[in-house]
């Protein structure tokens, strides 16, 4: 399971089987998101609300890497860390 970062707690993750539009999930104990990369909206699952303004405000200004992470793990590359 490719884990790019862990921000207060909560595991981002990017699948190397995934499928457009770019998107990242978001697993906090029991709950489990998807945010598209692009807008950064939560497209699907929960994550209770301060995680998810956490999840948010740390992706706003890593969505490049974030979008070469996806289209690196969708062409099967190794994905490193995103700090």
């Amino acid at each position: 399971m490719p884990t790019v970062a862990v921000v207060d707690g909560v595991a981002i993750i990017i699948y190397h089987n995934d499928h457009p539009p770019a998107h990242f999930h978001a697993e906090f104990g029991e709950h489990h998101a998807i945010f598209e990369i692009e807008n950064l909206r939560m497209v699907r699952g929960f994550l209770p609300a301060s995680k998810r303004r956490i999840v948010q405000e740390w992706a706003m200004p890593r969505r490049d890497a974030l979008r070469a992470a996806f289209l690196q793990a969708t062409a099967r590359q190794r994905i490193g860390s995103i700090e």
